[in-house]
């Protein structure tokens, strides 16, 4: 039976598959890796070091910045106080949206002032 020769294997011919196994050039045999966490972790470290400097140098720009908004903002608010406080507005008109619209005092008198003592204006707004 030929089953018995092809099981057969000569001295050459595992020395053949042998060579032809270790000698590929197609693929350098494997080395183990080592798990080299020392260095993705200062990698990680000085990516860290690095934002943190380039924030710190800029937190000083951007706190002026914000700094000088918030005044601005500030300045702008107050103006618009001494505007509101300016405009004129009847007592019964104030009596009539608290009444209408159950509001505090100082709702219905911001309003009023907002709309320039137009109390059409304001009801339409509050109950908006």
């Amino acid at each position: 039976r030929r089953r018995g020769k092809t099981n057969m294997a000569t001295e050459g011919d595992v020395e053949l598959e042998l060579e032809t196994e270790t000698s590929g050039p197609e693929r350098p045999p494997e080395k183990p890796r080592k798990h080299d966490s020392g260095a993705a972790d200062l990698e990680r470290v000085t990516d860290y070091a690095e934002e943190k400097e380039i924030q710190s140098s800029n937190l000083e720009t951007a706190m002026s910045v914000i700094g000088d908004r918030r005044s601005r903002e500030q300045k702008a608010k107050q103006e618009r106080e001494k505007e509101l406080a300016k405009v004129t507005i009847k007592k019964e008109d104030l009596e009539l949206i608290m009444t209408e619209m159950e509001i505090s005092r100082a709702a219905a008198e911001r309003s009023l002032r907002e709309h320039m003592g137009n109390v059409v204006e304001a009801l339409i707004t509050l109950t908006n």
